[in-house]
């Protein structure tokens, strides 16, 4: 899979902007020190952020803005990588078309590395549009950018998704029904904090869902 693949399986802003939040608490939960996902409400006034980062050189960040919706990943193993050449260069076409009131979000301090903006993966889609877009990227059979690897989880919404990444990830059982509850943006309850870590602090879990702003049906970029 590459960008190209992946824009017609995401779900448009609303719907991914609530994958995200509810994702963002599970790996709270399960890991309030270092969880993967996070989600950040009013990352910037009016703007909220959703970002992953696995420690071992991939990550992504997706800003919702009332513009639209601004996504990138960087693969740091993908064929896309910039750091493929001495001199380090974004794959052909991958930024090209990104519509203006998002494009400074590529040079937004936080996304850069060494003053770069380190990106294997772009995408976007505007208010009001009815697709998410991308640059004119080419890639060969073998060629990969490294969206799948990054946003599988983005485009199953299926609980068993999220709970085997879990499992894998932070090496413990993971309770398939509480996934399931969080992730439909069911009210949070002590009994599904309960069965997804039972020495969780609930008031700290609740705490952290309201400003993440868990429940909302909509927002930026939606």
């Amino acid at each position: 899979m590459t960008v190209r693949d992946l824009l017609p399986l995401l779900p448009d802003p609303a719907e991914l902007r609530a994958r995200c939040r509810g994702i963002a608490l599970l790996d709270s939960i399960l890991d309030p020190y270092a969880p993967t996902h996070a989600f950040v409400r009013d990352w910037r006034e009016g703007v909220d952020l959703a970002t992953m980062d696995n420690g071992s050189g991939d990550q992504y960040a997706i800003v919702f803005d009332p513009a639209g919706v601004f996504l990138y990943g960087f693969d740091h193993e993908s064929d896309a990588s910039p750091w493929r050449d001495e001199d380090r260069e974004h794959w052909p076409g991958l930024l090209d078309g990104l519509p203006a009131p998002l494009a400074h979000y590529a040079q937004t301090p936080e996304f850069q590395f060494e003053g770069f903006f380190d990106a294997t993966v772009c995408a976007w889609r505007e208010c009001g549009a009815a697709e998410w877009r991308c640059g004119p990227v080419e890639f060969g059979p073998e060629e990969r950018d490294g969206a799948e690897e990054l946003f599988g989880l983005l485009v199953d919404a299926g609980p068993e998704a999220y709970a085997g990444f879990a499992e894998d990830y932070f090496e413990r059982p993971v309770d398939r029904g509480a996934v399931a509850a969080v992730l439909a943006g069911d009210p949070l309850t002590r009994r599904t904090v309960e069965s997804l870590s039972a020495g969780a602090d609930f008031g700290a879990v609740a705490a952290r869902a309201r400003a993440m702003g868990f429940g909302e049906s909509a927002g930026p970029g939606s």
